[in-house]
């Protein structure tokens, strides 16, 4: 740490030596070439500034490149952008984001918990995952920006920040629709129009459908095993439905008011329907006898009358598997039913429990910004935000018939948000800019949940939990030109955060449950008191309050009009909370688990440079950083008292890494560009009996990121030009947990006494051919290969055709697992869509 420091140090001396030694160049002292790389302009330092010129890691891409690309979701992004992980969160967590960003992010979707990457939609704050996993409709341009934006985005931007901007109205009276088919029956229509309504006021309305056949067959264990005992209430035959498939449409429209010529005022409104089948998962482990603690067996065999236990037999495909199935790709298989038949007991009174294979999500909100030029040197911006929406979801967590847990949650969110801006200069030439600002954000949130735990003797209704939640920032920042070439940047910023949760607990026919007959753990069976454990629970109120000073200081010099150097060091925040899931109550003492986890804090040194070298045909930037990164907070599945989910500070670490990025115009119609990231992630203390070891690392955050993509446009192909693309995408090996498994071999014939990870954790064995399993919660590295070929006419109003290819190479891979190998005894994961094509037609007008 000190020697980077030292590092630091010297770098931004050297900056400020520079300035006398080397001769002043203009920022907009650069031509713009023919066949030179493209200009992209950023807001990211609340003014517009061109990327090249910000001294900040940023991968930003305009509408051109995305489509390029056939980039049309927020997560497609992260293919190219280093150290940056999005992923969607599977069918556990329906429909939202996993997000990290050089390491610092957050899995969980629960109110309770704030993501660690900021997402913004026109610099409104989106607070949750849930709801992040965005299209790309009618975008100008996507920016991320990498390390702690503590005093830029504001809160929970500890990692970084996504920020998609919408194409303002113009009134220009053009727009474009596209239509596209492909594999999986997908369907996809895409449009916008843009218009004039008065000399001074301008509309704009964008829309989008999409539809996909879902790619992971559910199938009738029984039928598709007979003799296996299994039952089975299907009569239409083998095949149940699907899972992964897509029914999605969004629309939004757009205000663009000149009143006068000092005065902009954008309204804008947008809605998403997703109508989506249960997220695609594949069970990967299954070791556990499906019995209950009172002997009762969840699933009977019809033939001989002993509980079906869960083994190798309903994993269909892998090591663990030793499954028989016949006829399909057992690689996107499910034996899902989303139903539980266990027999009525005195223990388990409220069955069956059967829910829809679904992940709906209504998203909707109006926001408005005003843009007011009080002065040539001062101008005032206030963005004001409200947005709702309500997703609802189902798991089959053993994607099996035998419901060893599953559950169905509704997550509804309202939130209100506004912003202030006064954008000033003072001095000659503007030599000082600056932005004074305040931020106030407040959202009410409910989550409600039958959550079905069988492995845990446990079927209960989660809430609704109320979860309001408020946060307050005072901040600044100013940008003083030393010199023409020479820029010194400070900000800081005070943020005051708040939240309060209830908990809602209550038996599915909404009766209070009672006391335990016996202490815990004995008691999670406790014959007819169902669901004591979470006895006491139910009205018990918690709250989080806290507050946090962000500061940032960065140094940039433009050494000719090719070259700039930056330095900087900043810092960020993610805000604390309390454990939304607790499954023990205050009754149980000390294995109470309403327990609160305090914010986690970073502070990042960074050093990097901006090139745009031979006469703008070579774009490189490079960034290397080290991040003091304190108080983790993760999500806990491994305790030594099951069942668990609950966050926990768990420790300390020290993250370095670089990034290097690159736009290659070998000629006019010729065009490369590469990025390259490494990090390395390490422990320098842990708090707390979590299971954590220093030799491990966050979730989703891989060692090294590779990407790279090649075009060349063909000019005067039949009319028109002839473009042909390959993109190309790496990462090695992530873990999907904070405590990460490479291989446990586990024993189906004896119990797990002592987990090797978590001591006093013990699980039932499953049987089955297999003498052992393998459990694992990494999904190992992969690369990527996508390829797009597009005929674009030459006119004022162009048509083009465009076929692509997306996963060329057939790679089967994991997006996201979720592991639970312990006491439930099951691995799932989200497998990746195969080999895919599609062909678009698109005009415009």
């Amino acid at each position: 740490m000190n020697k980077l420091r030292h590092s630091f140090a010297f770098g931004a001396s050297a900056l400020v030596l520079a300035t006398a030694a080397t001769p002043a160049f203009a920022q907009d002292a650069v031509a713009k070439d023919d066949g030179a790389n493209p200009e992209i302009v950023v807001t990211a330092q609340f003014r517009e500034q061109r990327l090249q010129d910000t001294p900040l890691a940023i991968s930003a891409v305009n509408a051109e490149m995305l489509e390029a690309r056939s980039q049309t979701s927020v997560e497609q992004v992260a293919a190219q952008a280093p150290n940056v992980t999005l992923t969607p969160q599977g069918q556990q967590n329906g429909s939202g984001l996993i997000a990290f960003i050089r390491g610092v992010g957050q899995t969980d979707f629960n109110f309770a918990l704030e993501p660690g990457v900021g997402i913004y939609v026109d610099d409104v704050y989106i607070p949750t995952l849930t709801g992040s996993l965005l299209d790309l409709m009618d975008l100008d341009r996507v920016e991320v920006l990498r390390g702690p934006q503590g005093t830029l985005s504001g809160r929970n931007a500890i990692g970084g920040s996504i920020k998609l901007f919408s194409t303002k109205p113009q009134g220009s009276g053009k727009g474009s629709i596209q239509a596209t088919y492909g594999s999986l029956n997908r369907v996809e229509v895409r449009g916008f129009a843009d218009m004039a309504l008065a000399d001074n006021l301008f509309m704009r309305v964008a829309g989008v459908s999409k539809n996909r056949d879902g790619f992971v067959k559910r199938l009738d264990y029984g039928l598709t095993h007979p003799g296996s005992g299994v039952p089975t209430n299907n009569t239409g035959g083998p095949e149940l439905g699907t899972l992964g498939g897509q029914s999605y449409a969004a629309g939004k429209l757009s205000l663009r008011w000149l009143p006068t010529e000092t005065v902009e005022v954008n309204i804008s409104g947008d809605y998403t329907r997703d109508r989506s089948e249960a997220g695609a998962s594949v069970l990967r482990y299954y070791n556990n006898a499906s019995t209950t603690g009172d002997g009762v067996a969840w699933l009977p065999n019809t033939i001989t009358g002993a509980p079906i236990a869960g083994n190798c037999a309903f994993v269909p495909y892998g090591e663990n598997s030793c499954d028989t199935l016949t006829g399909y790709d057992r690689r996107y298989v499910s034996y899902a039913t989303f139903a539980d038949t266990r027999a009525v007991t005195p223990q388990a009174p409220f069955k069956p429990a059967i829910f829809t294979p679904q992940q709906w999500l209504d998203n909707y909100g109006v926001m408005g910004t005003i843009d007011i030029d009080l002065s040539d040197s001062l101008q005032l911006k206030s963005i004001t935000a409200w947005r709702h929406y309500k997703s609802v979801w189902s798991q089959d967590v053993d994607n099996s018939p035998i419901a060893n847990q599953q559950l169905r949650q509704t997550l509804i969110n309202d939130q209100w948000s506004q912003e202030l801006r006064l954008n000033g200069k003072i001095g000659d030439d503007a030599a000082f800019e600056y932005t004074l600002g305040g931020f106030y954000f407040k959202r009410d949130g409910t989550l409600t949940a039958r959550v079905d735990l069988n492995y845990a003797g446990l079927d209960f209704l989660h809430g609704p939990d109320p979860t309001p939640a408020n946060n307050k920032a005072l901040f600044a920042t100013g940008i003083w030109h030393v010199t023409d070439s020479f820029n010194v940047t400070g900000g800081v910023r005070q943020s005051w955060d708040s939240k309060d949760y209830v908990f809602q607990r209550h038996n599915p026919d909404g009766t209070l449950p009672g006391s335990c007959t016996a202490p815990p753990p004995a008691a999670t069976f406790s014959t007819g008191v169902p669901n004591c454990l979470i006895s006491g629970l139910n009205g018990s109120p918690a709250s989080f309050d806290s507050k946090r000073f962000d500061w940032r200081i960065a140094m940039d010099y433009r050494f000719s009009p090719e070259f700039m150097a930056y330095a900087q060091v900043a810092t960020g925040y993610r805000a604390g909370g309390v454990n939304p899931r607790p499954f023990f109550g205050p009754a149980n003492g000390p294995l109470n688990q309403i327990k609160s986890f305090s914010p986690e804090t970073l502070q990042s040194y960074e050093v990097g440079f901006k090139s745009d070298l031979f006469d703008r045909k070579l774009r490189l930037n490079v960034s290397a950083f080290y991040n003091d990164y304190k108080d983790i907070i993760l999500t806990l599945s491994a305790c030594p008292i099951s069942p668990c989910l609950q966050p926990n500070n768990v420790g300390a670490a020290d993250v370095k890494g670089f990034e290097i990025e690159t736009l290659i115009k070998p000629t006019a119609n010729f065009t490369l560009d590469g990025a390259l990231s490494y990090i390395d992630f390490k422990y320098t203390a842990l708090t707390g009996a979590t299971a954590v070891t220093l030799n491990m690392v966050t979730p989703y955050t891989p060692k090294w990121k590779a990407s790279f993509g090649a075009q060349y446009d063909f000019q005067n192909v039949l009319g028109g030009t002839l473009s042909a693309r390959f993109d190309g995408a790496y990462q090695s090996h992530v873990y999907t947990e904070a405590v990460n498994y490479d291989r446990i071999v586990v024993s189906t014939t004896a119990p797990i006494v002592t987990n090797p990870a978590v001591p006093g954790v013990t699980a039932r064995p499953g049987g089955g051919p297999l003498a052992t399993v393998v459990a694992s919660n990494r999904i190992d590295g992969y690369f990527v290969g996508n390829a797009r070929l597009t005929w674009k006419e030459e006119s004022e109003a162009p048509f083009s055709v465009s076929l692509e290819v997306q996963n060329v190479f057939n790679r089967y891979y994991f997006t996201s697992l979720y592991e639970q190998f312990a006491s439930p005894g099951t691995i799932s994961g989200a497998p990746s869509l195969p080999r895919t094509w599609a062909v678009t037609l698109k005009k415009a007008f």
